[in-house]
């Protein structure tokens, strides 16, 4: 994909925001290659802790919002699926009889229907994902974080969940207490993936939720090892600002789970459970008070705008991480 004079930059993410942080960098690297620059070559190593069954087929949440994403196939206004969808296999499986709370658009089926016929057929989700993602022009090379099934769990004061069935049935409202991965003891890291950190010029922690995105692919057993022998630096950027997830249950999850609702908190989250990971974190300008005392106790903060709400947001985060942290 890229000759040797490339920037390798590694993305780890979940859904939303690790999609749209790494569809900034895709447009940051045609920006850079306008000028000459080394283009950026992007590989995104994705969450898979969330993946299910459903109607018989293999779905992977995650790597479909990227994979659409940076295909310019997504929903930016939901944030997951394809956009001007159609919904006319979901209508009749209601009428069916079938569950219909996970929302399965048409164009959406034929890519669980393509990734389940190359499974059974002997492929990897490593090979499957690469097939399609290239039938659809994405400009990165995307990631199963594992080829090995990991399913994450979500135990709350009704007893445990499997994750979309807390995430999408239940909308997230209910208290998280603890996280589980069922399978995660016998995962393991692919060689395409050891291989991208072990030639990062950069590596990038997505804004994505520390818990069950992040926090899932980390729990891979070699993978955090991996990222510990790294040689490039390791920026995260926080999914928290002003006190709020952009997205999603972070926040909440931050209190449930004994820490704190802000940036700091994201940031005291990951220095606690992976020591020696990031060598920086990048924070909104809205958290600057959090500076201080971060600052003195050690932490090396980059304040940025991080809020991605239009493509240009996406760039300009993507360039301004770049500038900073990426040597050439």
């Amino acid at each position: 994909m890229s000759d040797s004079a490339d920037r390798r930059v590694v993305v780890l993410a979940g859904g939303y925001g690790g999609a749209k942080l790494s569809h900034g960098l895709t447009l940051a690297s045609t920006v850079r290659a306008s000028r000459g620059a080394p283009a950026l070559d992007l590989s995104v190593v994705v969450n898979t802790g969330d993946d299910l069954e459903l109607h018989g087929l293999a779905v992977s949440p995650d790597l479909d919002t990227v994979m659409y994403t940076l295909a310019g196939l997504a929903n930016d206004e939901t944030g997951w699926g394809v956009r001007d969808e159609t919904w006319s296999t979901a209508g009749m499986l209601e009428r069916y009889g079938a569950e219909t709370w996970f929302g399965l658009g048409d164009r959406d089926l034929a890519t669980h229907i393509r990734r389940t016929q190359l499974l059974r057929s002997g492929h990897t989700l490593t090979e499957a994902t690469a097939e399609l993602a290239g039938r659809l022009g994405v400009p990165a090379r995307l990631l199963p974080m594992t080829d090995d099934e990991v399913r994450t769990q979500i135990r709350t004061p009704d007893g445990w969940l499997e994750f979309q069935e807390y995430f999408v049935k239940r909308a997230q409202q209910d208290t998280v207490l603890e996280i589980r991965r069922r399978g995660i003891e016998r995962a393991r890291p692919t060689a395409a993936v050891q291989a991208a950190i072990e030639a990062a010029d950069l590596i990038v922690v997505a804004p994505s939720n520390p818990f069950v995105s992040v926090g899932t692919i980390l729990a891979v057993p070699g993978l955090l090892e991996a990222l510990l022998a790294a040689s490039a630096p390791i920026v995260a950027v926080s999914p928290v600002v002003g006190g709020q997830a952009l997205r999603g249950p972070a926040d909440r999850m931050l209190e449930s789970l004994g820490g704190t609702a802000s940036a700091a908190g994201v940031v005291v989250h990951y220095r606690e459970h992976y020591p020696g990971l990031v060598d920086i974190f990048v924070l909104d300008e809205t958290d600057v008070d959090e500076v201080p005392a971060l600052e003195a106790s050690g932490v090396a903060v980059d304040l940025q705008p991080t809020v991605m709400r239009t493509h240009d947001d996406r760039r300009r985060l993507a360039e301004a991480i770049l500038a900073a942290h990426l040597s050439g």
